[in-house]
């Protein structure tokens, strides 16, 4: 917690920090209090009607399904999404033997470095096309 919220909410340390407000200073502060709190409770009760509604909504479906003779394993097989299946690694497109390993290379993404090196020695993309 925040030192302002622990002065704010510890009585005797409230009453030290205010000491020097005057009455007006202090009258106006609890009007903003008041306020703050008026709109802290309104929000509240909104979200209190919001849920009561979405709770008879519910309901009401709960209802409706039971009148058909359907229930919530029933729409589990329904609801669940199709696992996405990976895709398979590209095939190499390049390949390049270098001190008797070899290297491959699928064509995307950055190049490897031995290619580079024989491309700038003279050598095309085709030489090493499998």
């Amino acid at each position: 917690m925040s030192e302002f919220l622990e002065i704010l909410t510890h009585g005797r340390r409230f009453k030290a920090a205010v000491k020097d407000l005057s009455v007006d200073e202090l009258r106006d502060l609890a009007a903003k209090l008041d306020k703050i709190i008026v709109e802290r409770e309104s929000m509240e009760q909104e979200e209190q009607l919001a849920m009561a509604a979405r709770n008879a909504k519910i309901e009401e479906i709960r209802q409706q399904m039971e009148a058909v003779g359907l229930s919530i394993d029933d729409l589990g097989g329904v609801a669940v999404k199709a696992v996405s299946k990976k895709r398979a690694p590209r095939p190499a497109k390049y390949q390049i033997e270098v001190a008797g390993e070899l290297i491959q290379w699928t064509g995307q993404g950055r190049m490897p470095t031995v290619f580079k090196n024989a491309l700038n020695n003279g050598r095309t993309m085709e030489d090493f096309l499998i």
